[in-house]
């Protein structure tokens, strides 16, 4: 059993859904049950499937969670793209978000790469 807080990617990964609550508390009230949920439960499945890849028996379990995780950063991106374009959010936090996440992509996809062979 690894120690996913060891993890690099999981802790840019918490820190980025920590943004993330701080970013969409300033979202219009219409969106809470819509885009903020939506936005929040996928940047917490990010941390949350590293943590419990690392808790599986298997380097073939742990990279499955791990393709989660990247299916999870994917549509974080998505919809941080769909709140910049509706004005939810401005420029700055679009990109200081859109770097992170792209950066965690990144991580994981090597970390995979590790863990495969």
């Amino acid at each position: 059993m690894k120690d996913f807080r060891n993890l690099q990617v999981w802790s840019k990964s918490h820190q980025l859904t920590l943004l993330i609550y701080k970013a969409t508390s300033q979202f219009p009230t219409t969106e809470k049950y819509g885009l903020v949920s939506q936005i929040k439960r996928a940047s917490v499945s990010i941390p949350t499937n590293i943590a419990e890849g690392c808790g599986r028996g298997s380097d073939k379990d742990f990279a499955r969670f791990l393709q989660i995780a990247m299916g999870s950063a994917s549509e974080v991106e998505y919809l941080i793209i769909l709140s910049e374009e509706l004005k939810f959010i401005n420029a700055e936090i679009y990109n200081s978000l859109i770097e992170r996440i792209q950066e965690i992509k990144k991580m994981l996809s090597s970390l995979l790469k590790t863990i495969r062979k």
